[in-house]
């Protein structure tokens, strides 16, 4: 019986497929920055946020680079490669959780590979050889330059990981002298095959700093990459650790997904834009639509609770959208959806003026490779 989780996993076919896949995904998370810093400038992510942003959409462009080299010769060196990149092509167009898994894997042996392979000068002074005495491409040699660049990419480079353990930014003090920070973390979702962002700002009554108090630190650690599930609503996810931490009480809770990607040519989508990818391909590189969406949740107010016969803790009340709203029923306080596509798919898009994409913020890739704003 086959398992659901990989109905929809593709795994792509030769190198052409596998550089046009990577090649379209270097120039979208290129995108992705600068639509960060327009977000910045408009307001919406404070200065550190898009700082923060940023990083883990450079970590996520250096996942993509080596898992570029892995798969280089795809096709082409069977008997050495298993298979190609395995995609997820209806849900995210992302790589599957499975090869960010090995990724990890073969992060921790990239050591011994590395002493196990020539270096790139003389794998490539043995390609010219190759080349001159058996007239013919050293195809083995390529793979094995394209393994060595694979793991030294992963040997010390920040990348994004199927987990990225929460890390805090101090922020000062607030009027009441309790310590603010910005603590932020992201996971690979497992369900959705979608890299995801969150951001907490919380204040701390606690009596020592955070990030070294070496029994709370921890534990928030642990508590808070358990909870990075895309299925969890925020208001569960702010609401359990407000529970679970007496002496931290988080004021705002941010969730960015990056993702998901659609392509007319490696994915299957079955809403308003399928038709729109379809009417826009024709050129390479103007056939894709990439998904941003931004759930905030506020802390409204704070009331007391007892924790103990003597004791209390502050709890925070979280303001939720009303149903109706944008957000409704989804346990946030506000859902900002984006869409970033090319000029082309964004005038078929205008034209056809599908439901369900009204209120939708469109940035678009003019020429020049200016972004525009539209809602």
């Amino acid at each position: 019986m086959r398992n659901d989780l990989t109905i929809d996993h593709k795994a792509l076919q030769g190198a052409y497929e596998t550089r046009r896949y990577f090649a379209k995904f270097e120039r979208i998370i290129g995108h992705l920055e600068r639509v960060t810093a327009m977000t910045v400038q408009e307001g919406t992510l404070d200065a550190e946020e898009g700082k923060i942003v940023t990083a883990y959409l450079r970590a996520l462009a250096g996942t993509f680079t080596a898992l570029s080299y892995k798969h280089l010769l795809s096709g082409r060196v069977s008997d050495q490669l298993p298979s190609g990149l395995n995609i997820d092509r209806t849900d995210s167009g992302f790589p599957i959780y499975q090869e960010l898994l090995q990724l990890a894997n073969d992060a921790l042996n990239a050591d011994k590979h590395l002493a196990n392979l020539p270096d790139q000068t003389q794998l490539k002074q043995d390609m010219v050889r190759h080349i001159l005495n058996e007239h013919s491409t050293p195809t083995r040699l390529q793979f094995a330059l394209s393994q060595r660049m694979y793991y030294e990419q992963l040997q010390g480079r920040a990348l994004f990981w199927a987990q990225n353990d929460p890390q805090a930014v101090w922020q000062g003090n607030n009027s009441a002298g309790r310590g603010r920070y910005l603590v932020h973390w992201a996971s690979y979702d497992s369900q959705t095959n979608v890299p995801v962002v969150y951001l907490l700002e919380l204040e701390d009554s606690g009596r020592h700093a955070l990030p070294r108090d070496g029994e709370r630190w921890p534990r928030v650690q642990s508590h808070l990459m358990a909870q990075a599930i895309s299925a969890l609503k925020l208001v569960t996810i702010g609401t359990g650790f407000d529970k679970d931490f007496d002496d931290l009480h988080p004021k705002k809770l941010r969730r960015i997904f990056l993702g998901p990607m659609y392509s007319h040519w490696f994915t299957e989508q079955n809403g308003p834009l399928r038709d729109v990818l379809a009417e826009a391909s024709g050129k390479e590189g103007l056939d894709w639509a990439l998904s941003w969406t931004m759930e905030t949740l506020w802390s409204r107010e704070v009331t007391t609770e007892k924790t103990g016969f003597f004791s209390s803790s502050d709890r925070e009340i979280f303001k939720l959208a009303k149903m109706g709203d944008k957000g409704g029923n989804s346990g946030a306080s506000q859902v900002r959806r984006s869409l970033i596509l090319p000029q082309r798919a964004y005038q078929v898009l205008e034209e056809r003026d599908p439901p369900g994409m009204q209120g939708v913020r469109k940035y678009v890739l003019g020429s020049g490779d200016r972004i525009l704003s539209y809602k």
